[in-house]
């Protein structure tokens, strides 16, 4: 699932991406595109129990791979 959250200015970008999780399959990923590094999102993965992989683009946004842990 991609989800291309630029363009919106905070808090929709971390509202859409958490409601999305909510429809998350286990072993599916997510994948969001921000404009800047999403600091406040990380630490509600972390609370929640998501993996993150983040990549800054050559445009200057993020791309954030986000999965379930296993168990």
């Amino acid at each position: 699932m991609l989800l291309d959250n630029r363009g919106l200015e905070p808090p929709q970008p971390m509202m859409r991406t958490l409601a999305a999780l909510e429809d998350l399959d286990r072993g599916q990923s997510l994948v969001i595109i921000n404009d800047r590094r999403p600091m406040f999102l990380f630490e509600q993965l972390d609370e929640l129990g998501y993996l993150y992989l983040t990549e800054q683009q050559e445009d200057g946004s993020y791309k954030v791979t986000i999965s379930r842990k296993a168990g």
